[in-house]
């Protein structure tokens, strides 16, 4: 860190700060009356401000509730001592909090440096990269399977329309129809979990919020009363060349599973953002869409959680679990993700799509 500190000292300098706009770190730079003077891109996503926003700000606006911290930077500019802490939970904007790794460093002129690894979103990289990579096993395993599975559908399907010709008696022809009908059944359960082996249909452009209003136009037509839909949308977002059918049956199996939960009422909440240099599969994005399909239902028990998305995992005694499994699928052949986080009263269902190119 110590290179940064140097090129911190000369604010001006636009190739310098463009530097740190490639950083994890979130920096910020604050004067002796502790106002924001810089921000990089990582700091940006940190406190969910941007720089033209921020700047003059007290950092206290960016940080309400650490009064302590506040105290603590007031000291450093007096002793000119660097202060550092470990696993501090920050709480920002909103209420919200995060768990950070930060450093503040006196530099001349009566200005502080102040440094954060934000360790959520270390913690969520590596979450991200093992749920890509189970996705990766899971989809060549159940792809093992098909192929073990599809020989004997065929053959069993055709063996009993012969047998079906020659039974004499009508009535016994009801039986051959059920072999019939649950091998056709069987067959295009294997063919909704795999997708289709036809020629790949063609991607165009699209806005993400034509995906986002047609889902939920089919799911306000099937909600009963009680339950209402909240739409938080971020109409900047620009567009993303997709398969919009695939994207809105990935979306609508989320939102089903949502207000199959809600059975006394309740809120979904439909909310797009972007994010910036957000990492995926272990590739570095440099914008990202992000839509979050929010409930205040129950939750999701924690063990079923980690399994969330295998196939054949439900926790409905009707359901198929192949619901979750298919808009994985669907959401990992345009780059993406999907992430769930869960607690009594707020799970929070995330699906990842890159907007942009992106850099290994």
């Amino acid at each position: 860190m110590l290179a940064l500190r140097a090129i911190m000292k000369d604010t001006t300098a636009k190739k310098s700060t463009d530097l740190l706009d490639y950083l994890n770190t979130a920096v910020v730079l604050l004067d002796e009356l502790l106002q924001v003077r810089y921000l990089n891109t990582a700091a940006e996503m940190l406190f969910r401000v941007s720089i033209r926003h921020a700047r003059g700000l007290a950092f206290v606006q960016l940080a309400p509730g650490n009064m302590d911290l506040e105290q603590s930077l007031h000291a450093s500019l007096l002793t000119g001592r660097i202060y550092t802490e470990r696993e501090r939970r920050l709480v920002l904007l909103g209420e919200q909090s995060t768990v950070v790794d930060f450093t503040v460093s006196p530099l001349p002129g009566r200005q502080l440096l102040l440094e954060f690894i934000q360790l959520d979103r270390v913690l969520r990289i590596s979450r991200e990269h093992h749920l890509a990579t189970q996705n990766r096993a899971i989809k060549e395993l159940v792809a093992g399977l098909a192929h073990e599975v599809k020989n004997p559908l065929g053959g069993l399907r055709g063996a009993a329309q012969l047998l079906e010709r020659e039974l004499p008696d009508e009535r016994l022809k009801e039986y051959t129809q059920v072999i019939i009908s649950e091998a056709d059944r069987l067959q295009t359960l294997v063919n909704s979990l795999l997708g289709s082996h036809r020629r790949p249909p063609e991607r165009r452009s699209i806005n993400i919020h034509e995906v986002v209003e047609r889902v939920r136009q089919l799911i306000e037509a099937e909600a009963p009363p009680g339950v209402e839909i909240v739409r938080d949308y971020d109409p900047s977002i620009p567009p993303l060349t997709a398969v919009p059918d695939q994207l809105i049956q990935a979306l609508l199996n989320i939102v089903r599973n949502a207000l199959e939960v809600l059975t006394d009422g309740g809120t979904i909440t439909l909310r797009t953002r972007t994010q910036r240099h957000f990492t995926l599969d272990n590739m570095l994005h440099k914008l990202v869409v992000r839509i979050d399909v929010i409930d205040n239902g129950p939750g999701i028990e924690e063990d079923v959680l980690d399994r969330i998305f295998y196939p054949m995992v439900t926790t409905r005694p009707e359901g198929t679990g192949l619901g979750l499994s298919i808009a994985q699928n669907f959401v990992g052949q345009h780059g993406g993700l999907i992430e769930c986080t869960s607690q009594p009263g707020n799970t929070v269902f995330t699906i990842w799509l890159p907007l942009e190119g992106s850099t290994p």
